[in-house]
């Protein structure tokens, strides 16, 4: 899909969303439940939608809600539900939605002091650390689109191995709170008169201080203070923009933070490839703002609003790929942790194969999975699997330790192990990948979203890798063809081919009408072009004979 023509440049009033329309929307816009664009639904991580769509509305929170305390009942969680919020407009509409539900259910429920805004991996942190140390297990919330537009929200359930849900769970909460909507909302409890912020059983945490402090337990924070490093962040607006100052302050950081101001609109931000405004730290047009310091930085770094993704720029390489830094970080980690041997690394098929070279050169197992951080969840849990990441450039990894961190991805730890890595090393994160090129070869990646309807991404499901019978593609021998993931076994939607020095994979997007052909090749450009070429065409070939 072509780049829009305003992509990469700064957003103008035009481009913002009206906030106190969208508000409204939240309270007046009732769904219709039998319109499946209007239900709860679950994709791979949590309910997202819209107000001004009649998808994110108050009507669905209080459902979603109460499901969660029935499912909570059924799964025997007795302890605390912990909530947090990103900067987005409808998470603080859906916040006081979720506090009068849980609370109405006798739930004791925990949330930053002063209902500040709280990142994803702050949560799933202050989950793990409370179920190491009480029998009363706890599990949370995250109220956030992540990356998504100003105009969305998004509501994520996290059980207490502190992850995103498996599908199990997320099917269970989706089923009954679908229900809940079409009955107009029966059995849903609420405080009714109770005052939800001044109610007895909400308890004010500061987790903030909490995992600022124990960073030394993941990161050499002294190193990166030994080495006076000039470091620029940019806070995106996001939930850890206050988190970026206290770590900047207790660990007497050389940092520069840039958009630490909440703006529910985000109009600082510049557009993305397609025109809109977009909070996508692995997007060059989304962070055209911070490339325009990376000279001024010995590094840079920049996170989306609820802090699970991360950017890495450097002086030398601008924006790094995300897949480069994930292969960086891996190889980095398993030559400086003193991990257990039988802990692995783990990446979804999607990812590049630079990480397969890399893994392997370290001698260590990889799990390769659908893409979908729940998967990751249960080995970072039992801390079998050291690191955990996506192309999306969303990652986490286990403490110096080898105990779980978080496990859900943490964008502020990727963005302090990339300043560990040059004062460790004395090289940047781009200057590392390219030595890691030189030992494993060059890789050719790309992602390229193909226009679709709703019928070719549903016949993504039916296709079945023993029915296709293919020998050569892009001039090599094809040597697998696969639709589930060798890790685990699980169908990840879509179909993988691979070749000696090149693959491609295509699944269908969960929330757009495209469909997502990611590929790569280790010979050339030129090789990677006719990898593409030719998978948009056999994929399309493949859907229309589906």
């Amino acid at each position: 899909m072509a780049l829009h023509e305003r992509a990469g440049t700064p957003a103008t009033t035009s481009d913002l969303t009206n906030i106190a329309q969208l508000t409204s929307a939240y309270y007046v816009y009732e769904p219709n439940p039998r319109n499946p664009k209007q239900k709860v639904s679950f994709g791979t991580s949590g309910h997202r939608g819209s107000a001004l769509t009649r998808s994110f509305n108050e009507a669905h929170i209080l459902a979603i809600a109460q499901a969660i305390c029935v499912y909570r009942e059924e799964q025997g969680i007795n302890g605390p539900i912990l909530v947090g919020k990103d900067t987005h407009a409808l998470s603080e509409s859906a916040y006081l939605s979720a506090l009068d539900v849980f609370l109405g259910n006798g739930l004791e429920v925990r949330v930053q002091t002063e209902h500040e805004y709280t990142p994803t991996p702050a949560i799933s942190h202050a989950i793990i650390r409370h179920n190491r140390d009480s029998q009363n297990v706890c599990d949370g919330v995250v109220i956030t689109p992540s990356h998504n537009p100003p105009e969305d929200g998004g509501f994520k359930y996290n059980p207490p191995h502190g992850g995103p849900a498996d599908s199990n769970a997320t099917k269970a909460i989706e089923k009954y709170a679908n229900a809940l909507l079409s009955s107009g909302l029966m059995g849903v409890n609420t405080c009714e008169s109770e005052d939800v912020l001044e109610h007895p059983k909400l308890v004010f945490c500061d987790w903030r201080k909490e995992y600022v402090e124990s960073l030394d337990d993941i990161i050499d924070m002294q190193a990166i203070q030994a080495a006076d490093l000039k470091l620029g962040i940019d806070a995106m607006g996001g939930s850890g923009a206050r988190y970026w100052q206290q770590i900047a302050d207790y660990y007497q950081l050389n940092m520069d933070i840039h958009n630490a101001h909440v703006d529910p609109a985000f109009g600082f931000m510049s557009l993305d490839k397609d025109g809109k405004i977009r909070m996508d730290c692995s997007s060059p047009q989304a962070m055209a703002g911070l490339l325009a310091y990376k000279d001024h930085y010995q590094l840079a770094g920049g996170n989306d609003p609820d802090y699970d993704r991360h950017g890495i720029v450097t002086p030398t390489h601008g924006l790094m790929n995300p897949n480069h830094y994930l292969a960086v970080a891996i190889d980095y980690l398993c030559s400086s942790r003193d991990w257990d041997t039988s802990v692995a690394v783990g990446k979804t098929l999607v990812s590049s194969a630079m990480i397969d070279r890399v893994v392997a050169a370290q001698q260590r197992a990889l799990m390769e999975v659908p893409v979908g951080f729940k998967w990751f969840a249960p080995g970072l849990a039992d801390n079998t699997i050291g690191f955990a990441g996506e192309e999306s450039a969303g990652a986490t990894f286990l403490d110096k330790k080898g105990k779980a961190w978080t496990t859900d991805k943490d964008g502020m730890v990727m963005v302090l192990l990339a300043a560990e890595i040059l004062a460790k090393t004395g090289k940047n994160p781009g200057q590392y990948y390219d030595e890691l090129c030189q030992q494993h070869g060059t890789s050719y990646y790309r992602r390229v979203d193909t226009a679709s309807t709703a019928e070719q991404n549903k016949a993504f499901s039916g296709i079945r890798a023993y029915k296709i019978k293919l020998a050569e593609f892009a001039g090599e021998s094809v040597e697998t063809i696969s639709t589930k993931a060798p890790g685990n076994d699980a169908q990840f939607g879509g179909i993988k081919l691979s070749t000696a020095n090149g693959w491609f994979a295509a699944r269908p997007s969960g929330t757009e009408p495209v469909y997502k052909i990611y590929a790569e090749s280790f010979n050339s450009e030129e090789h990677l072009e006719q990898i593409i070429n030719e998978a948009q065409q056999w994929v399309s070939n493949l859907l229309s004979n589906d």
